[in-house]
């Protein structure tokens, strides 16, 4: 294997090295007899095997064994500071212009055993069920293209409006009238055409119009319109099938998103059964019975739709990739438009009895 050092800077500083990788924060290593200096020296000539190395190392008047240049590199490793020259790129010219930006972002995640081009090649492979293609789903489906997630089943029951112009940008004036799930599709051939993608122009009213959906997919994210009960059908569906979901919207003044990892978090109907009933006579009763009406008056707007989108898409990527551990897992996460879109963590009341994920 052959080391490589990540993107960084580093220079010596009276007995420390000083390492930027992020502008954040700058990495401090004690260096007394100047050895860490002669290893970055050594390791910014280039790739080298360890064997290299420790050649290099030699030529510099620094005499270490095999044992204390690898004890060197876990050390760098375990930093984030170096990885495997070979899993750098996809190993195609095409490929990697094409995910130039993505590699270098899990650059910032890879190591001597996660190298990034695994990250890409897993969302190469991976295929994800998007539930809505409207207000953020639109934004969403354009995230996960340009993720490169590599099939997509699109899902969606509406035509194209005008009234959906200030919001949704797959769309053309020219496309009025027409399925948005058709349109959306055609926009994903025309961005990247290695995307496999499927168009299901389909209402949901069950968990059962998600059942022959689900096979072979990776993840279902979106949202759902229509019916105040939506999201716990696609909650039950992808649970029973023990596929992540990762689901979010929009009230009056908060984007709300969250995600469920069957078997291991609680799921969208823990949380359900423990809100008021509609008949309940109480606050929470009154908003239960009114939320569908207020929700229906969308108040979606362009920013707040990509965000959601966005917010999606980053979720699923957790998911799909493992380069950080889901952050919606069993809870919610509301954006509050009243304070300056500051994101709370709300976690789900777990049920013990849920009829959907106690099993």
């Amino acid at each position: 294997m052959r080391v490589a050092l990540k993107e960084c800077a580093w220079e010596p500083l009276g007995e420390d090295v000083l390492v930027l990788v992020d502008p954040r924060e700058v990495i401090t290593l004690g260096d007394e007899e100047g050895q860490v200096a002669a290893l970055f020296a050594a390791l910014d000539r280039g790739p080298c095997t360890v064997a290299e190395l420790r050649g290099r190392l030699a030529d510099t008047g620094v005499d270490l064994d095999e044992a204390d240049v690898r004890a060197a590199i876990e050390a760098l490793d375990s930093l984030g500071l170096v990885e495997c020259e070979s899993d750098r790129t996809l190993g195609d010219p095409d490929l990697d212009a094409r995910h130039f930006s993505n590699l270098a972002f899990f650059g910032g995640f890879a190591g001597l055993d996660k190298p990034r081009a695994d990250f890409v090649s897993k969302l190469r492979r991976s295929h994800v069920l998007v539930l809505g293609v409207g207000g953020g789903g639109s934004s969403l489906v354009q995230c996960l293209a340009g993720l490169g997630v590599g099939k997509l089943t699109l899902v969606d029951r509406d035509d194209v409006e005008l009234r959906n112009f200030a919001r949704q940008f797959l769309y053309h004036h020219a496309d009025i009238g027409r399925s948005k799930v058709e349109c959306a599709a055609e926009w994903v051939r025309a961005y990247d055409p290695s995307i496999e993608v499927r168009a299901v122009d389909r209402w949901i009213s069950g968990p059962e119009d998600l059942k022959d959906l689900l096979d072979g997919v990776d993840l279902v994210a979106g949202g759902l319109d229509g019916h105040p009960e939506a999201h716990l059908w696609v909650n039950e569906a992808a649970v029973r099938a023990g596929v992540p979901l990762v689901m979010g919207g929009m009230t009056r003044s908060q984007v709300t998103y969250y995600s469920v990892d069957p078997g291991r978090s609680a799921c969208a109907q823990c949380d359900w059964s423990d809100r008021p009933a509609p008949d309940e006579p109480s606050a929470g009763g009154f908003v239960e019975r009114n939320r569908a009406k207020l929700i229906q008056q969308n108040t979606l707007i362009a920013p707040i739709a990509m965000q959601i989108g966005s917010l999606l898409a980053y979720e699923a990527l957790r998911y799909l990739t493992g380069f950080e551990q889901p952050q919606a897992a069993g809870a919610f996460i509301k954006v509050d438009l009243r304070n300056g879109l500051t994101p709370e963590r709300q976690p789900f009341t777990a049920d013990p009895h849920c009829r959907v994920c106690a099993r």
